[in-house]
């Protein structure tokens, strides 16, 4: 899986390690723009914040949306993360902790199943 297809298609399904791994870069690119910000808050700094933030969200959706894939659920499981609180931990736990289903499922192929291909790939 290339990275435009990783991070920019809701396709297919990802596994834990590379929901984590994937998700790294993300963040630390948000930790960046934060960094880069002056210490005083003022309006640009906000717009700033708000257009990464916004921008960074499209991938951390998609990505979380190949993981809803690979537990056998439908993209729209996303949307749990709306309840307060509770929802964000159960989406947290669901995509971040608990392995996917094992085998085939309708959304693809198991990302851990060792096919000759994917031992290849690796």
């Amino acid at each position: 899986m290339d990275l435009t297809s990783l991070y920019f298609s809701s396709k297919g399904r990802i596994s834990r390690k590379v929901y984590w791994l994937a998700s790294l870069p993300l963040l630390a690119l948000y930790v960046v723009a934060e960094l880069l910000r002056d210490g005083e808050a003022s309006l640009e700094d906000a717009v700033l914040a708000l257009i990464v933030l916004l921008v960074l969200m499209v991938p951390n959706v998609t990505l979380a949306i190949k993981r809803c894939h690979d537990r056998g659920k439908s993209g729209w499981f996303v949307l749990i993360s709306f309840i307060p609180v509770i929802g964000s931990i159960w989406l947290l736990v669901e995509l971040g902790f608990l392995r996917g289903s094992e085998g085939e499922n309708r959304f693809g192929p198991d990302p851990l199943a060792a096919t000759p291909d994917a031992v290849l790939a690796s």
